[in-house]
């Protein structure tokens, strides 16, 4: 038998367990997968003599990378890794976020659109890749100054009014916290704007209830 793991902290909102254990049974593979909540991500080496391979979530899609033996060049791109292969020879890593965003903007203009990013960790830089691949022009957003290219402050109505795509790739809104949304000056959104968020569980989040609200597709 195989054994597979997703690593990160905290992974109390994380459905991976179930999703592969499902599909494990449903395909007759035979393999197992067990969350591994670990602070840092140094600390998967232990465990990687037993693992197959690992998917990598908040907060280590970065951190993970000065690990790694071989990187594919499509991760390398984007700056972060969100699946590694376990060999013989060292640590692999891939990104298949890229995939699974390229898929959920499927219909969605993004050539000369006008998209906002909010946050700028793992799966914001794999949303960035995306649209910029696209052909959208993208302005990342940050609590932080200097991090991004904007802050939440820089969000006025009449900014976020001239934007075309909206996409949150930061936890705000992520099960137990399903109260929580990006700082955004929602009564500026509209049914022009479209609305994207990383956030799985819960699969409408507030961010996305609050946009609808005012007519915004998601």
């Amino acid at each position: 038998m195989k054994h597979f793991a997703l690593i990160g902290y905290p992974l109390g909102h994380s459905l991976s367990a179930s999703y592969f254990g499902e599909k494990f049974s449903r395909e007759g593979i035979e393999a197992d997968y067990t969350p591994l909540p670990i602070e840092n991500a140094e600390e998967v080496l232990p465990h990687c003599a037993k693992l197959s391979g690992f998917n990598v979530t908040i907060p280590h899609k970065q951190a993970i990378m000065p690990l790694l033996s071989e990187i594919s060049e499509e991760a390398r791109a984007v700056g972060a890794v969100n699946c590694v292969k376990v060999t013989p020879q060292g640590l692999v890593g891939y990104n298949t976020d890229v995939i699974g965003i390229r898929k959920s903007l499927e219909g969605v203009r993004l050539d000369g659109a006008k998209a906002l990013v909010l946050g700028t960790g793992g799966a914001s830089k794999a949303v960035q890749y995306v649209l910029r691949e696209g052909g959208a022009e993208v302005k990342v957003v940050s609590r932080s100054q200097g991090s991004a290219d904007l802050t939440y402050e820089d969000l006025t109505d009449e900014f976020v009014k001239g934007c075309d795509i909206i996409v949150n790739t930061t936890p705000l809104g992520m099960f137990p916290n399903v109260e929580s949304a990006p700082a955004l000056p929602y009564s500026a959104l509209s049914a022009k704007h479209t609305l994207f968020d990383c956030v799985y569980n819960p699969r409408l989040t507030k961010f996305l209830q609050l946009g609808a609200e005012r007519g915004a597709p998601k």
